[in-house]
C-alpha cells in the first residue's frame, strides 16, 4: 500500500512553503499543480508525482520520491523530493534577481540610505533657525486691531 497526503501538507512539510495555510491558499488560487492539473488543497500526491509550483516568475518542479505530513529539516527534504525544475526556469530567477538592483529607476521604491540621508539633511535644514515663515508684521498686532473696530 502507497501512502497519499494532501498536496498542500506536502509542500508545507517540504518546506516549498512557510506556512500550511500558505500552502493551502497557493493551492486555491491555481499555483500548484500535480502534473498539468491544477491541485485542490485537499488533493492527495503520492511517490512518482511531479508537482509543478508557481511563484512568480518561476514555476517549480518537483519529482515526490517519498511523502510525511510531518515538517522536515532541510538536509532530509532531497529524501523526499526531487528539484527538476528546467534550466530555463532557474535562468529566468537569477535574471529576475539580477535586474531587481540594477534597474530600479530614480523615484521608484524604497529610498537608499543615500537618499534618505538627504532628505533628513534637506529637513533639518529647513527648521534650523526659523519657523519658515518670513512676514514683516506681527500676527498678533493685527488681532488687537481688529478688536478695536
Amino acid at each position: 500500500m502507497t501512502m497519499e497526503v494532501r498536496i498542500d501538507k506536502w509542500t508545507w512539510a517540504m518546506r516549498i512553503f512557510k506556512t500550511r495555510t500558505v500552502a493551502t491558499e497557493a493551492c486555491k488560487k491555481g499555483r500548484v499543480m500535480i502534473g498539468d492539473t491544477v491541485a485542490k488543497p485537499s488533493r492527495t500526491v503520492k511517490p512518482g508525482d511531479i508537482v509543478k509550483v508557481r511563484k512568480p516568475p518561476v514555476t517549480y518542479s518537483f519529482r515526490v520520491l517519498n511523502v510525511t505530513q510531518n515538517r522536515l529539516g532541510a538536509k532530509l527534504v532531497p529524501e523526499y523530493m526531487e528539484n527538476i525544475t528546467p534550466a530555463s526556469e532557474m535562468h529566468l530567477l537569477d535574471v529576475v534577481r539580477i535586474s531587481g538592483f540594477v534597474d530600479r529607476r530614480k523615484g521608484l521604491g524604497r529610498p537608499t540610505k543615500r537618499e534618505g540621508r538627504d532628505l533628513a539633511r534637506f529637513t533639518d535644514s529647513m527648521s534650523d533657525g526659523a519657523d519658515g515663515w518670513d512676514f514683516d508684521f506681527d500676527f498678533d498686532d493685527l488681532d488687537d486691531n481688529e478688536d478695536e473696530n
